[in-house]
């Protein structure tokens, strides 16, 4: 399945309710609760069903996370993971555009109403648009965001998320972020992700890096830093290189999976759909934060981050960013969402705006592409 984000869940789940086995690419779904409709889907019908997070297949990546666990390089402190891929302005349109020919954009549309459409390229630039897409965090971001996870060996979601980000830099028809920053605040260690769809100048095309990882993940340990995505390098706390770590893409992923259909185990498979569930929810958690958000000053940031040093550091690093691009915040502010608790057990978020960032879970469908309660 490499359909539009929102197509992925409602088309795995009825593959495995028609005896199929399934590839699913990232995000593995547009909600959170469309992930978990399709790993109950895939349980109950005995399917084997992948992730399309190819660095689980990655070799260098691979020998890194278990050096991580057999405790060369001690307790992970935090996770980092950056999304600095250049995002060019998507253009804004004054009406409606016409839907290219050979599309039947009744299908195309599915489970969302085919509502006007509201943006000059068709295709690919739907990311951007909440309807179909989850902005970068959801698109790129989704492959780090999963590397982050695995290593700090998490099989839950979040109990708690904060966002703060923004559209910056030029004015169009993107409704996500291509700024962005959130916290996932887990017990053990804390997960920090980033993006940054814009240059580290006005007029530039060079990207922002931190510790060199541009899209990578940076994962902090008591004895140093990995910086890497399909391999990578450790370095120790003065920057100097410890381990290599093959560099090269996961072309085994996809023979992994017609390997485990083959096998009939779900446990073959390296990007399970629970693993690809998980690691896109964590998307989804920091994206319903900001999108529950409120505009917030510069000088007003400050007094929100009650004291909390991690997320003084992870905020002031964005404004700063954002500042480059966007001199003038009264004409448009970032956006601070509310810092969520959330039950990993239940998969809701409890508390303080729980009804609001409830309401945000799933989606709603239209007959006949709806993702079915009893899969």
């Amino acid at each position: 399945i490499a359909t539009p984000n929102h197509w992925h869940a409602l088309g795995a789940v009825w593959a495995c309710q028609a005896g199929k086995d399934v590839y699913v690419e990232k995000p593995v779904s547009h909600n959170i609760w469309e992930g978990r409709q399709i790993v109950m889907a895939a349980r109950k019908h005995g399917r084997i069903v992948q992730t399309g997070t190819q660095s689980r297949s990655a070799p260098g990546t691979c020998e890194f996370i278990a050096d991580l666990r057999a405790g060369k390089y001690g307790k992970v402190k935090l996770a980092r993971g950056l999304c600095y891929k250049p995002r060019k302005s998507i253009g804004k349109v004054s009406g409606p555009q016409a839907v290219p020919d050979h599309i039947d954009y009744n299908l195309w549309a599915g489970p969302r109403e085919p509502a006007p459409v509201m943006r000059k390229q068709f295709h690919y630039d739907w990311h951007w648009q909440w309807p179909f897409g989850n902005g970068d965090l959801g698109n790129q971001g989704i492959h780090q965001m999963d590397l982050c996870r695995w290593a700090l060996g998490e099989q839950a979601l979040a109990p708690r998320v904060v966002s703060l980000g923004g559209r910056f830099g030029y004015d169009d028809d993107g409704q996500t972020p291509n700024t962005q920053v959130m916290i996932l605040d887990y017990e053990a260690a804390p997960l920090v992700f980033e993006v940054r769809g814009l240059p580290d100048a006005m007029g530039s095309s060079r990207m922002s890096h931190y510790r060199g990882g541009r899209v990578s993940v940076v994962i902090e340990c008591e004895a140093g830093y990995f910086v890497g995505t399909n391999g990578g390098k450790f370095f120790d706390h003065d920057g100097k290189k410890v381990q290599s770590y093959a560099s090269g893409v996961a072309l085994q992923h996809h023979q992994n999976f017609i390997d485990a259909v083959r096998s009939r185990k779900s446990g073959d498979l390296h990007a399970g759909i629970l693993d690809g569930h998980l690691s896109s929810a964590l998307c989804h958690q920091g994206n319903i934060s900001q999108r529950l958000g409120t505009a917030i000053s510069r000088e007003q940031l400050e007094d929100q981050c009650n004291g909390e040093e991690l997320r003084e550091q992870v905020f002031e690093r964005l404004a700063e960013h954002a500042l480059v691009h966007e001199k003038d915040f009264s004409k448009r502010q970032m956006t601070l969402g509310p810092s969520l608790a959330f039950d990993p057990k239940t998969e809701r978020f409890t508390g303080e705006l729980a009804g609001s960032a409830n309401g945000l879970l799933k989606d709603s469908y239209r007959e006949p592409f709806v993702v079915p309660k009893e899969v």
